[in-house]
């Protein structure tokens, strides 16, 4: 479900113009995450890392309004719920998009992500109808731990879903640390939403113990 958004009375209208007409309306940031709770809780229950933390990330989405915007024909949608579109990396060193339908219930959505993760490895090519506009774009890069992040564009294709990924977990002064990018349409998305995020995740990886 989208609700339409009323572009005359919203606070954010002459920002959205303003922004709708770069060339490169994307912002970001990139930060450390500490992911020692997290990922004890996962090696301690056998639970997979990566399916531990893309859920918290969608979690951390679905919390913050603007993440749910998007831009469809000139107009902004609010959609009710936002799913993942990761890359999920196969045997040949080649990635397959992956579409993981958001379930608030972990258990859940782990049982129908690790189908597709299985599907992805046997697949071939790319697949680019697996997800619709209601959805993130979520990577992750387990050998790098980068302070900075790009991301290939087409300026062609109007995109305005939000860009996140990960990268690769290190051990400082006994705590286990990885790097976090987020990038969003200034269009839609301000500063302080990329912090509601990045305060919301790094709470819901803090919670384990």
């Amino acid at each position: 479900m989208k609700t339409k958004l009323d572009l005359e009375s919203w606070a954010r209208k002459e920002h959205f113009e303003f922004f709708s007409n770069f060339d490169e309306p994307y912002t970001g940031v990139s930060v450390e995450i500490d992911c020692t709770a997290a990922y004890e809780h996962c090696k301690q229950n056998n639970i997979s890392f990566f399916l531990y933390y893309f859920h918290q990330a969608l979690i951390a989405v679905n919390s913050v309004e603007a993440l749910r915007y998007r831009i469809e024909d000139g107009n902004v949608y609010s959609y009710d719920t936002i799913h993942g579109s990761a890359t999920i990396n196969r045997p040949d060193g080649t990635f397959q998009f992956s579409h993981f339908p958001f379930d608030g219930d972990f258990e859940s959505f782990v049982e129908r992500a690790e189908k597709e993760i299985e599907a992805a490895k046997q697949s071939k090519g790319l697949d680019l109808t697996s997800s619709g506009i209601d959805a993130i774009h979520f990577s992750s890069i387990p050998w790098v731990k980068f302070t900075g992040l790009s991301h290939a564009r087409n300026f062609a294709w109007k995109d305005s879903c939000p860009k996140i990924s990960v990268g690769k977990m290190t051990v400082v002064d006994g705590k286990r640390q990885m790097p976090l990018s987020i990038h969003a349409h200034h269009a839609l998305v301000d500063g302080i939403d990329l912090a509601r995020f990045i305060d919301k995740f790094s709470e819901l990886m803090a919670e384990q113990s």
